[in-house]
């Protein structure tokens, strides 16, 4: 095998030798025919060192067209992703950030502070082919939002939705033509007669962004509430109708009068027959064929993109823009949820994260805020943005109140219609490009969209701070008196989900309570595609649901998708009164231990930090840091006890040490017992760190109060320092948060040897303030008063 390799490498060897020397020879002899090159033809030399040249070269190649388009593309995903991550942070929509984050790159910023910088990065002449890939970016998405759509479902929910729905356009449009009679004068150009530029007022103030708004009730967790349904239904009938008046409006606004356009609306509509009643059922039996990953291959991919860009043709031909026929292309994609998830999963990645950010940024260029520059233009702004939100609220609210809905559900509704986001902007750069809003009006629609997207979130927690669902004290009390016992399971991998079931059975289940369990699982990321949602809970929660149904437990299941995980699990914890929350920490993906995993970034903690944040999950963890992170937010916002679950290997409990460090660890016995009353086979060790048992009466009480329940199962042992040999002789560990703090500086270099942990951070009082104060958790687990 060692002779193999040496010749292979010797060959290598003289391979690149003799390449080498040919290559030497041949440049010689070629000197010859440059002198006679240099005496047929006049060559004019220069002085110029090969440093400058090299200057000179670069310069040139940084201003190529391929250059600047790359560096634009660069900055613009940049900054769009570090204004999206921001404004996630703070509980809104990823788009409201890139929308700004195109205004910052824009002449109302970059502009105004380095024109400069401004002036090379987006240069006149280098906008051409950024416009184009903005388009390009602009039509797969809008192929997306049709599939998003189930025209079978939005039939069955006819009636009250596509009134409240209706009703929800047709009130603003009238208030923004309203609107555009009094402007008018003022402010449209003298090339633009009234009824484009009222038609387009109107359409602006009556658009309402569907997948931003999909992606708020997913985030809210209403997906499947009454509200949740109403809304998500509401707003897509508010798509397909808005873009049909759109292209309408489109046509009116291209001929200059209703009449004229007719022939335009004509064709639009045989066309949009031609759609639905030919291609649609033939592409439903090209997805019944095509409908997994194995056969949709390439050539079908070509098939369907062909049948997109033809039909963003068309309507541009004919007269109703390109991105129309994208969402119909859309629209009669096969109704197989399945094929749609394929499809949009090959497309929306490079729609969504790469092309669509530089249609902000082109919006961004258009938006100078600084034409606002009178107290007067900031007024009328502020008028546009109060009939904007009056006139969607009064349509989707009061119409759903008066057909039926809660006052809650009904101003929720009319919140949540409010949402323009980007199908604003996709209106308003139409209006612009063909000369019906002038700049002032655009940047002033403009600022109204961002105002109504980004008072979505605020205003729908004001009124549920309005309307209360539950009295959460009243609720725990009752709780308590029928001796329920509420544990959440915050399962972030579905693989840990099985052990954190097991945990949660064999430690927490008791004999004077009755366990309930519900499982969360959340998704990271609000730029989740809704349509994904139904699958990712099916295969999240499938494990754990087989597992449940071995160890007898039933349990309820919640699946989430939010940019704050964290967050979301407190949320769900405190709203829903749970007694314990259980989060798993620490599992390696490969099963390889996760502290011999991170030897290569235990010394680099900023890196260590980094890499957690990109990959969403808990994978790089060493002892110093695996509770000060994610899980202390848990533990120090949560109304309940918490348990973090250090899964190493897992295969069950059967040997278990408890280390007790001081007085306050004694709830960690009531653990204990629960565990040998849950399993007959469990031996327990007991390590009294600090020999306690001689110096606390609740510490020696106890421990002898276990040991006389179970005499053969329970001992203590002497040791009063972690080594390995007593570690690696266990299964299970329990201890306290605050021992574990202390332990990981004490005993370091012996905790790489755990076993899997159950780290407890025991939860004193539920409620703190006013009358809450009396009442204290009486869980038979944590209850002080609960005979040992």
């Amino acid at each position: 095998m060692k002779n193999s390799h040496l010749k292979t490498w010797l060959l290598y060897a003289l391979m690149l030798i003799l390449f080498g020397i040919f290559s030497y020879v041949l440049f010689k002899k070629g000197e010859a025919l440059d002198g006679l090159n240099a005496i047929k033809h006049t060559v004019v030399t220069t002085n110029v060192s090969g440093l400058d040249m090299f200057k000179t070269s670069i310069l040139h190649n940084l201003v190529e067209p391929a250059s600047m388009l790359l560096l634009q593309i660069i900055s613009i995903l940049i900054v769009s992703r570090i204004f999206g991550y921001l404004f996630a942070k703070i509980g809104q929509p990823t788009v409201i950030g890139e929308i700004l984050a195109g205004i910052v790159l824009g002449p109302s910023l970059l502009g105004y502070f380095y024109p400069e910088a401004f002036h090379f990065l987006f240069a006149t002449k280098s906008l051409g082919n950024l416009y184009i890939l903005s388009q390009i970016g602009l039509i797969l998405f809008m192929f997306t939002i049709g599939m998003e759509l189930n025209m079978g479902e939005l039939k069955e929910k006819m009636g009250k939705i596509y009134v409240i729905s209706h009703a929800s356009i047709a009130i603003p449009y009238f208030f923004g033509m309203l609107l555009a009679f009094y402007v008018f004068q003022e402010f449209a150009t003298a090339q633009t007669t009234f009824l484009p530029f009222a038609l387009f007022i109107g359409i602006s103030m009556s658009i309402t962004a569907f997948p931003v708004l999909a992606r708020i009730v997913q985030e809210k967790g209403l997906t499947k509430t009454q509200l949740g349904t109403v809304s998500i239904a509401t707003a897509a009938i508010n798509d397909v109708t808005a873009w049909c008046i759109l292209a309408a409006v489109i046509a009116i606004a291209k001929t200059g009068s209703f009449l004229s356009s007719l022939y335009t609306i004509g064709f639009s509509v045989l066309y949009v027959f031609v759609m639905l009643l030919l291609v649609r059922p033939f592409l439903k039996r090209v997805g019944e064929i095509y409908s997994n990953s194995e056969v949709l291959n390439k050539s079908i991919v070509a098939f369907l993109l062909l049948i997109l860009i033809a039909s963003s043709w068309l309507t541009q031909v004919i007269g109703i823009h390109a991105l129309f026929g994208a969402f119909l292309a859309g629209v009669v994609m096969p109704p197989l949820h399945n094929f749609r998830r394929l499809v949009i999963e090959k497309i929306e990645d490079v729609s969504v994260t790469l092309l669509l950010p530089l249609f902000f940024v082109f919006t961004g260029l258009r938006t100078e805020i600084g034409l606002l520059n009178t107290p007067y233009l900031w007024m009328i702004c502020g008028v546009f943005v109060l009939v904007a939100i009056t006139g969607k609220f009064a349509g989707g609210a009061f119409t759903a109140r008066i057909l039926g809905e809660n006052w809650k559900d009904s101003l929720s509704i009319g919140v949540l219609m409010n949402t323009r986001g980007l199908m604003e902007l996709i209106v308003l750069n139409i209006g612009y490009e063909m000369g019906i809003l002038p700049p002032s009006i655009f940047v002033m629609l403009v600022i109204m969209a961002l105002v109504t997207t980004f008072m979505t979130t605020p205003a729908l927690s004001l009124i549920n701070h309005l309307f209360p669902e539950k009295d959460i004290e009243k609720e725990y009390i009752i709780q308590q008196t029928q001796g329920i016992f509420k544990t959440l399971i915050a399962m972030g991998n579905p693989e840990n989900g099985k052990a954190l079931l097991n945990v949660a059975k064999t430690v927490l289940d008791g004999t004077k309570n009755s366990l309930a369990v519900s499982v969360l699982h959340i998704t990271p990321g609000t730029d989740t595609n809704p349509i994904y949602g139904e699958q990712f809970s099916e295969g999240s929660f499938k494990g754990i649901k087989d597992e449940a149904k071995i160890l007898n437990i039933p349990i309820e299941t919640e699946y989430k998708v939010t940019d704050n995980i964290e967050s979301g699990i407190v949320k769900s914890t405190n709203q829903n009164n749970f007694d314990f929350l259980l989060v798993g920490a620490g599992l390696s993906l490969s099963g390889i231990p996760f502290i011999k995993e991170s030897r290569l970034f235990q010394n680099i903690k900023w890196l260590n930090n980094i890499i957690n944040n990109i990959s969403k999950q808990q994978t790089f963890f060493y002892p110093g840091t695996l509770i000060k992170d994610k899980t202390r937010y848990f533990i120090e916002n949560s109304n309940c006890s918490v348990g973090v679950f250090v899964n190493r290997k897992f295969t069950g409990i059967s040997t278990v040490l408890v280390l007790l460090h001081s007085e306050s660890d004694v709830f960690l016995l009531r653990y204990a017992r629960r565990l040998l009353r849950n399993n007959s086979e469990v031996s327990i060790s007991i390590m009294d760190i600090n020999k306690l048992t001689s110096t606390s009466d609740i510490i020696r009480d106890g421990i002898y109060e276990l040991r006389q329940q179970f005499p053969n199962e329970v001992k203590v042992t002497k040791l009063t320092r972690l080594n390995s040999t007593i570690l690696t002789k266990h299964s299970f560990m329990l201890i306290s948060y605050q021992t574990w703090n202390t332990v990981c500086t004490v005993d370091k270099k012996e905790m790489k040897y755990i076993p899997s942990t159950l780290i407890i951070n025991k939860m004193v009082s539920r409620f703190h303030t006013g009358a809450r104060n009396k009442i204290v958790s009486n869980s038979p687990i944590d209850s002080v008063g609960e005979d040992l």
